[in-house]
């Protein structure tokens, strides 16, 4: 991941932050601080499809987030101080997990449209859309995976011996 050019040539990343069953993102997440690029996190809202991307201040805030009830951290919802991705100058790139990805670029995720919805945000904006690229073990690469119109194809999947 830190050797790719996408990855290198970016400023300003999205990043999950992992659940115990992905692949894990902390080592990625300390290499854009000690790179000096700008690190984004997700903040879902419960109940909705809406997701923000906001701004770290270093990979040791992650220690000041919130425990949510599907046990991610993230920022808490009066957390107002961190910019919004989308409020500022966009995203240059966006690490997603998901649960089973096909090599068409379509991507299985948890069911409620986060990323989809967001990206659909990031096409409206003057940045335009980032690129995308999902981190996945090799287990999740399937034949196919099911989509909807609604489903927004990623750039690329990373997984070992890709």
């Amino acid at each position: 991941v830190i050797d790719h050019p996408k990855y290198q040539e970016s400023k300003r990343i999205a990043i999950f932050l992992s659940m115990p069953d992905e692949v894990q993102t902390e080592e990625i997440i300390k290499d854009i601080f000690k790179q000096g690029k700008e690190c984004f996190i997700p903040r879902y809202k419960p109940q909705s499809n809406h997701m923000d991307m906001l701004k770290l201040s270093s990979a040791e805030d992650i220690s000041s987030l919130a425990l949510t009830s599907w046990s991610i951290l993230q920022p808490s919802d009066d957390d107002s101080a961190r910019e919004e991705a989308l409020a500022g100058g966009g995203l240059d790139l966006i690490f997603m997990p998901g649960l089973g990805f096909d090599k068409k670029g379509n991507r299985l995720g948890r069911g409620k449209g986060y990323y989809d919805t967001y990206l659909e945000r990031c096409m409206k904006h003057p940045c335009g859309k980032p690129y995308t690229i999902a981190l996945a073990f090799r287990e999740q690469i399937c034949e196919s995976v099911p989509v909807t119109e609604n489903d927004v194809p990623i750039d690329e999947i990373l997984y070992e011996d890709c």
